[in-house]
């Protein structure tokens, strides 16, 4: 009950965050991959030792190629992401790729071998931005149809559709704030969103109302089995407090899977696995403090 009674700080501390995450978008900005806006990604190979990756950015500032993300790939590989080039300026990145070494007198040259060179049009990635916001749209759309109809007989003393607004307003929750931390982890430390972020935020969603709905179900029992004996306030309680154990343990299973894939795992999934990590515990947060608090709040406005 410690958490229904005091739903009014948690809803505080959300909506705090909620704020944050959304002064941070409007300060920082979207900084998109091209995927979204256009441009060009090279892989290049090497046979022998990789060099590192201080050398390769030294010699990437110097050609004025903007804004660009270069990412090693496995042991022996970079992959690097900037603007539309010129084939010249391909021939002068290639040569970067490729740098010279003087040991003793002796002259030699680690070669990088192109793998692969991809060119994305503004239109293709203009589509593609469309494309995945029309995705989470259909996601949250059907997620509340689905709790709707999944809750249609359990409609007093709160209304089947209002489970499917708390879920809704837990999944924005749990989309704005994972958001607003990887813009402001990025602009520090570097990072684009990318289709890999769109999945991650479909990841998140699909996470989030699982957790969300394993509470609300419990509820819908409770309520079945109580009937009328107990206060809504009470039934909603005595589920959270049922739930917490299993939510707090399956997320901390996902937590840890996700831990070792940020750390172990290649550089190009780190910042898909920052983000599931920050949404894994936004979405468990959502699921206990603030869905199931909101219907006790919707039923007492309902009451007035």
């Amino acid at each position: 009950m410690f958490i229904i009674t005091h739903r009014k700080i948690f809803f505080t501390l959300s909506a705090v965050l909620i704020l944050g995450s959304i002064l941070v978008m409007f300060l920082y900005g979207f900084t998109l991959g091209i995927d979204f806006k256009g441009g060009s990604s090279l892989e290049v190979s090497y046979a022998n030792a990789r060099p590192s990756l201080e050398d390769i950015k030294g010699g990437l500032d110097q050609l004025n190629l903007g804004t660009y993300v270069l990412t090693p790939s496995g042991d022996s590989r970079y992959i690097l992401k900037m603007r539309d080039i010129t084939p010249k300026e391909k021939s002068d990145v290639l040569a970067i790729f490729s740098p010279v070494t003087v040991t003793d007198g002796v002259m030699t040259i680690n070669v990088g071998k192109e793998e692969s060179f991809n060119s994305i049009g503004p239109t293709v990635g203009t589509q593609l931005k469309n494309k995945a916001l029309i995705a989470i749209l259909i996601v949250i759309i059907c997620i509340v149809l689905f709790i709707t109809f999944a809750f249609r007989k359990v409609s007093v003393p709160v209304a089947s559709w209002k489970y499917g607004l708390a879920t809704i307003i837990a999944l924005a929750h749990d989309v704005v704030i994972p958001t607003g931390v990887f813009i402001l982890w990025s602009h520090f430390h570097g990072g684009e969103i990318d289709l890999l972020f769109v999945t991650a935020l479909l990841a998140i969603l699909g996470y989030s109302v699982h957790d969300t709905i394993v509470v609300f179900d419990r509820v819908r029992e409770n309520l079945r089995n109580a009937g009328n004996k107990q206060m809504f306030e009470q039934t909603v309680g005595v589920s959270v407090t049922q739930t917490f154990g299993r939510s707090i343990n399956t997320s901390l299973t996902i937590f840890l899977a996700l831990i070792a894939l940020y750390f172990i795992g290649g550089s190009s999934t780190k910042d898909f696995a920052f983000v599931l990590l920050i949404g894994v515990i936004a979405g468990t947060y959502s699921s206990i403090f603030v869905a199931s608090p909101l219907l006790v709040t919707l039923e007492k406005m309902q009451k007035k």
